[in-house]
């Protein structure tokens, strides 16, 4: 079955048929007699032909700093959704977060045609900045705030400030803060701060030995926070930067005979389901994922159709969610 066959049993010209196919304007009555001679036959477009006419592949690079992660599975559900609307399909790129496989695959992305880059990123560095400014295809930076981007990104920085006013409302004397590498501005960076900063306003003072630097993981979690009650067994009040993190400190905690949250009391980030069985249930952050992955989704797309050119920067805020790691106010 060709187009030439579709046309003529749809009693259009080819024309109208290769205008339906590429989403062009044709009437909703001769729109209507295609669809239904497409139905009946069952022609499927060819993809190659297609994109020699458009020059475009419909496809989109996704390149994930860790694949196995539930706030990744929460945004690469946001941008399918979107983008499996318009007819695009992902190709997802998995870095574990090593920042010298993102610039490889900027790389590659490109030199397989993909129409357009979410970057999912953690960390930039001026070789990633330049890298970007040298592609041809569109960027849209998720996660993070880069200037000259379009980009989706969090209020880390008041949900930490808002966290930890909760934990010093609580009684919270003592703190240890088990967070990323400051290199992620805004896990490690943002939520460092905005913690550091709410306890300086306190009045409240926490030595440099009780900020520790964990990985995306609850076995990270663990380690760090055995060697903060190792060091400084006074601490009362734990912030943790991911809720991964949080769940291994709630497991040595539990294990070294602490009382949560009457002796020591903690939140996470990321609203996870993990935290949500854990005993006791974490209090954490809940932070749209999806919402920033369909944002993310429908700004490449107005690139694409070059609809817009502007740079856009969508900050997303935050909820708090109750559990109980942390003492009654």
């Amino acid at each position: 079955m060709t187009i030439n066959e579709i046309a003529k049993l749809a009693d259009v010209s080819r024309a109208t048929v290769s205008r339906y196919l590429n989403n062009g304007y044709i009437s909703e009555e001769k729109a209507d007699r295609v669809k239904k001679v497409i139905a009946q036959t069952g022609y499927v477009p060819s993809t190659q032909a297609q994109q020699l006419r458009t020059k475009k592949t419909k496809l989109i690079g996704v390149i994930l700093p860790k694949i196995n992660s539930e706030s990744i599975s929460r945004i690469v559900a946001g941008i399918s959704l979107i983008l499996s609307e318009h007819g695009y399909h992902l190709l997802l790129a998995n870095t574990d977060n090593d920042e010298k496989k993102e610039l490889e695959y900027l790389q590659l992305f490109q030199d397989n045609r993909v129409d357009g880059i979410i970057l999912v990123g953690t960390i930039f560095t001026k070789e990633h900045k330049k890298l970007m400014k040298e592609l041809p295809i569109p960027v849209v930076v998720l996660g993070q705030h880069v200037d000259g981007y379009s980009s989706i990104y969090h209020d880390d920085f008041g949900a930490a400030e808002a966290v930890t006013d909760l934990m010093i409302a609580a009684g919270g004397k003592h703190f240890g803060l088990i967070g990323a590498t400051i290199r992620d501005v805004a896990v490690g960076q943002e939520r460092r701060d905005g913690c550091l900063t709410r306890l300086k306003q306190a009045g409240i003072s926490i030595d440099a030995s009780a900020v520790r630097e964990a990985a995306f993981s609850s076995e990270s979690g663990y380690a760090m926070t055995k060697e903060l009650m190792m060091t400084h067994p006074q601490i009362d009040s734990l912030f943790c930067a991911t809720d991964s993190m949080a769940i291994g400190a709630i497991e040595y905690l539990k294990e070294s005979g602490k009382r949560i949250p009457q002796d020591v009391q903690l939140i996470g980030f990321g609203d996870s389901k993990m935290g949500k069985v854990v005993e006791p249930k974490l209090t954490t952050v809940h932070l749209s994922y999806k919402t920033s992955g369909e944002e993310a989704a429908k700004i490449i797309l107005e690139l694409l159709s070059q609809r817009s050119e502007t740079v856009r920067e969508i900050k997303l805020g935050y909820r708090i969610v109750e559990g109980k790691s942390l003492r009654s106010l």
